[in-house]
């Protein structure tokens, strides 16, 4: 499968600063919505993967609210592993890794990224294909070790229906870049998730019609 090294351009809006960080006002929006969610569903220690780290805004206030996990970052752009490894550098902690170049739809990773107790992916599937979020959601459950947890959180359809005005015209502008990317029905990923050997733990609605799903492997 390609390397989706091209985004749609409605994707994510990020500034860059003179010192190589990256801002992406969007992440600044939700992170404390996504921090409170994970402080409530992740464990307390072990390892986490955050899949898609995008500009780096995340993962260091996850590593400061969840600081018995070591969060490893992953980015497939050059350019924004090299935000997030400022914005680590710039936080000092001792629980963030250096980010890693990972194409999450890419078959296999699995196997260079496996034992993780919790990953996490914010505003991806949305901006893939069905075939390459399915690849992604099959290689994180072969990454979670016995009784990990995934986490993920963007804008879904539900139950195949798009639930506002804004959702239906964002789809549309993606489609109209790409017709194999926009929104996934919420059980469309569940059944993708449940055929991978994960379990159904919850569906929570987040702010500005977002859903988080959360999904266990079995211990």
């Amino acid at each position: 499968m390609p390397r989706r090294l091209n985004l749609p351009d409605t994707a994510s809006v990020a500034q860059a600063t003179e010192d190589g960080r990256m801002f992406a006002p969007s992440a600044a929006r939700n992170a404390e919505a996504i921090v409170a969610l994970v402080c409530d569903r992740a464990p307390e220690q072990g390892r986490a993967l955050e899949i898609a780290s995008g500009t780096g805004q995340h993962v260091v206030q996850l590593a400061k609210a969840r600081p018995g996990l070591h969060w490893q970052p992953s980015e497939v752009d050059a350019a924004r592993r090299a935000s997030i490894d400022v914005y680590v550098a710039e936080a000092g902690l001792k629980n963030i890794s250096p980010a890693t170049d990972l194409d999450a739809t890419a078959h296999g990773w699995h196997a260079d990224h496996g034992g993780q107790d919790f990953i996490m992916l914010v505003n991806l599937l949305h901006l893939i294909s069905e075939g390459e979020a399915r690849v992604l959601v099959n290689e994180a459950a072969g990454a979670l070790s016995s009784g990990g947890t995934l986490m993920i959180y963007g804008p879904f359809m539900r139950d195949d229906a798009m639930i506002s005005e804004g959702d239906a015209s964002f789809h549309a502008s993606l489609q109209a870049q790409d017709p194999e990317i926009g929104y996934k029905s919420d059980f469309d990923v569940l059944d993708w998730a449940v055929a991978a050997g994960l379990e159904f733990a919850d569906m929570v609605e987040m702010p500005a019609n977002n859903l988080a799903i959360i999904l266990r492997k079995p211990a």
